[in-house]
């Protein structure tokens, strides 16, 4: 199953990695690692057009599962990301059944929606892109604010989501709290759970940026997509790790070594 729709429907829960780097290694790299996505990050990443179209190549072909978080709830760059080669993108700031209804007739050709049908690089992946667009493109709101919240089940019923995907920062500032996952706070796991539950009522799969500490506790409150990796933040542990290693390793410097 290399679907996330397919995995989706199965019940199983996927597991992503998540790339800010413009960079072809590290997508292949993080490709090749056995997540069930992989994510590009056109929002909040330092990766622009050119070099998200390399991104994508590097996951495809290096059998991954490619997405792209979009700047923006903008129908143009949406279809030019799936051109590209995405199997799904993540909008963010989804926040009314309308900004819902415009992501998925972004996503999809008509009659559903309006995206303009030309794969000139997708199509050299699939023999038939048009039958594939329909079942292998995954559409994905993002929920991160309070005004989300309460228009969720409207955003929840609008055929053809079939993902949200919370951003816990941007939802921690909308409840007055600190960015970041605020678990101690009744508020946040109240909302969390909430949209879990909203969710399974209307069958639309629940997802989540996580970490690979936080992946235990999410499943277990229901969350079936789960971003668990991400490139600048490993980067920046596994140098301070080796860094760490090498000076709690390091000789005394000379000046330190008294002479008798």
């Amino acid at each position: 199953m290399n679907g996330l729709r397919e995995q989706w429907a199965a019940g199983r829960s996927t597991f992503g990695a998540w790339l800010s780097i413009p960079s072809t290694v590290t997508a292949e790299a993080a490709a090749r690692q056995g997540f069930d996505y992989v994510c590009i990050d056109t929002q909040h990443g330092a990766v622009e057009y050119q070099a998200c179209v390399g991104m994508i190549q590097a996951i495809d072909l290096a059998g991954g599962t490619p997405l792209v978080r979009v700047p923006w709830n903008e129908p143009g760059i949406i279809g030019k990301m799936l051109d590209a080669g995405a199997h799904g993108v993540i909008v963010p700031m989804v926040n009314t059944e309308a900004e819902a209804r415009a992501v998925v007739h972004a996503c999809r050709y008509a009659p559903i929606g309006s995206r303009s049908y030309g794969p000139t690089m997708v199509g050299m992946r699939h023999d038939d892109y048009h039958a594939w667009a329909a079942t292998g493109i995954a559409v994905i709101p993002m929920i991160e604010t309070v005004e989300a919240l309460q228009n969720l089940d409207a955003i929840l019923g609008v055929a053809g989501v079939d993902a949200i995907y919370v951003g816990p920062a941007d939802l921690s500032l909308s409840l007055g709290l600190p960015p970041g996952n605020n678990d101690d706070r009744t508020e946040f796991t109240e909302a969390l759970l909430h949209i879990v539950k909203s969710c399974r009522d209307a069958g639309v799969v629940p997802g989540i940026h996580a970490s690979g500490a936080l992946a235990g506790r999410r499943t277990e409150q229901g969350f079936q997509m789960l971003t668990v990796s991400n490139d600048v933040l490993s980067l920046r542990m596994a140098m301070k790790a080796e860094l760490d290693v090498a000076r709690s390793a390091a000789p005394a410097p000379i000046s330190d070594n008294p002479v008798y």
